[in-house]
């Protein structure tokens, strides 16, 4: 797509993977006016996910999470802005004002802006030594923190919590982990995989405290030296490490009067409000049914990113594809896909003693979810399941015998 002489170019607000995304797939679809890609870390775009899996267990270095460098970047003609902020958008002029006084005029404008890490709210909470991990720069200071700690305690029996005590529990320390809830992963899956995953844990020697509300961090000349819950008991800690969850960055959006609620309201197509802008990732909340779906994760960025792009050339892309996410702790990989809530009916298929099974979910009939725990060929074929809407009853998904890719075929 050629670009017209007074053409203001693309703006994109955010360099993750959403936002990256977003910026090559203007070039993928042929548009060749500006691009400009503004991130407020100091980083080119890099992987999130090892941050708190490979990066804390010390097998992934920095220089392997850069997913695209400045020099590609330049020869794809994206100009890459790091280290900056953006203070105002101006939809009315079509102007996005940096915090150093740059302005930059665009055609058409992407928010991808993403999620900060949900704050602690108890007493003690900006104490030395209680981080929580969301950044690159968040996940250095809690390896340099686990280099000297003895004790870690995590809050938020979640992916993240869960990653970063598998990690430090893999790098010898002491571990104990305060879940509010009264099982694992309670908002994402069944208690079967609840059950699973408190006792991997366990059996890697991590304390578990379910139901464990905490009251506050307590601490000696400015530094952390435990967590207290409300039975009275303090949970001795020298890092602290709050996995309770994340808040869009909608703040921005907002101030110019972008619709949001719980994130930056789109469609399927990542269109927002206004024509002209569209939003992708972590920051955004998709119109789905007579509801707002959130999701979290690198496939939602990467395909948002993509109809954000479409959306910006005038084409239509709807993402439709059935969400999937995956966790990895000590040797397990968990993998999800679908959305499990809501269901009224469970299956497992395969062995849960022998760490190799996978949960169905259904719902009035209807498969809607798949956890596999070391099985990649189901959360696969599960893929292709949901997003074809294939009919699988539970009397074959329970059926190992029965081979569920004829299905498919």
């Amino acid at each position: 797509m050629g670009a017209a002489a007074d053409d203001a170019g693309m703006v994109v607000i955010g360099a993750g993977q959403a936002g990256l995304q977003v910026a090559e797939s203007l070039r993928a679809e042929g548009y060749v006016g500006p691009v400009t890609l503004i991130g407020e870390e100091p980083h080119a775009p890099y992987h999130r996910p090892p941050l708190s899996k490979a990066m804390l267990c010390g097998e992934a270095g920095e220089d392997q999470l850069t997913i695209r460098g400045p020099e590609a970047l330049e020869r794809k003609g994206i100009a890459l802005v790091t280290g900056a902020r953006v203070e105002a958008v101006d939809r009315v002029a079509q102007r996005v004002s940096l915090a150093d006084g740059r302005v930059l005029a665009y055609r058409g404008l992407a928010f991808a802006t993403g999620s900060r890490a949900r704050p602690l709210p108890v007493p003690g909470a900006e104490l030395e030594g209680v981080l929580a991990l969301r950044t690159l720069i968040d996940a250095r200071r809690i390896a340099a923190a686990l280099e000297g700690a003895e004790r870690v305690v995590v809050i938020g029996g979640g992916f993240i919590g869960l990653e970063v005590a598998a990690a430090a529990r893999k790098r010898g320390r002491a571990v104990t982990v305060l879940e509010a809830a009264d099982r694992l992963l309670a908002r994402v899956a069944a208690p079967p995989v609840s059950a699973f995953v408190a006792d991997l844990h366990a059996e890697h020697g991590v304390a578990l405290e379910l139901e464990a509300a905490v009251t506050a961090v307590e601490g000696a000349g400015g530094r952390v030296s435990g967590v207290r819950t409300a039975d009275g008991r303090l949970h001795p800690a020298d890092l602290v490490v709050a996995g309770i969850g994340i808040l869009p960055n909608t703040e921005l959006a907002e101030a110019c009067g972008l619709a949001c609620d719980r994130g930056i309201v789109v469609d399927a197509c990542a269109r927002t409000s206004d024509p002209l802008v569209v939003a992708a990732g972590d920051c955004t909340a998709r119109r789905a049914g007579d509801g707002l779906l959130r999701l979290e994760s690198v496939q939602n960025a990467v395909e948002q990113g993509k109809s954000a792009a479409s959306a910006l050339l005038g084409k239509e892309r709807p993402f439709t594809a059935a969400p999937w996410f995956w966790s990895d702790q000590y040797d397990v990989k968990l993998q999800m896909v679908g959305l499990s809530a809501g269901h009224d009916h469970v299956v497992v298929r395969g062995s849960v003693a022998e760490r190799r099974f996978s949960v169905f979910y259904f719902r009035d009939g209807a498969l809607v979810a798949i956890d596999s725990v070391n099985r990649a060929p189901d959360h696969m074929l599960g893929r292709k399941l949901l997003d074809k809407a294939v009919a699988v009853t539970p009397e074959q998904a329970a059926d190992e015998e029965f081979a569920l890719a004829t299905l498919v075929r």
